[in-house]
């Protein structure tokens, strides 16, 4: 009788054993159901915008933003202007050419408050890097 109770209670003390190691530490190669479908949540591409759309969201006119731009870059002149969503801000984004300096200044106006947000030298080189990259966008959302 003392030996049966002796080999359950070290059978009962292996089961343990291994069902505490099986669920230690150790890392699974397996992802779990719900990881999975979380990361297919973050890749979805979001709705493009319209124009149309941006201009009801903004507060601050483009003609002001403008202004606002040009007070950065001193006699200068607006090249382009766009209305778009950077990092979850709205901004009109202004390239201003200034009179002797190679490249342009991108101006970036808040849309909301009409605050500038980033004023940056692009230098043609940049520039030309930024022009292929928009352009490759364009032609794969097409």
């Amino acid at each position: 009788m003392f030996k049966v109770i002796a080999m359950a209670f070290a059978i009962a003390a292996t089961t343990t054993v291994a069902g505490a190691q099986g669920t230690g530490t150790y890392k699974s190669t397996a992802k779990p159901a719900t990881q999975a479908s979380t990361t297919a949540k973050r890749h979805r591409k979001m709705k493009k915008e319209t124009q149309a759309e941006l201009q009801k969201e903004a507060k601050i006119s483009e003609d002001a933003a403008r202004a606002t731009a040009l007070k950065e870059v001193p006699n200068g002149t607006v090249k382009s202007s766009e209305l778009e969503r950077e990092k979850g801000k709205l901004i009109y984004s202004f390239d201003i050419t200034a009179p002797g300096k190679t490249g342009i200044e991108e101006v970036n106006v808040n849309a909301i408050d009409g605050s500038v947000v980033a004023k940056v030298h692009e230098s043609p080189k940049t520039e030309k890097k930024e022009a292929a990259k928009e352009a490759k966008e364009k032609k794969t959302t097409k």
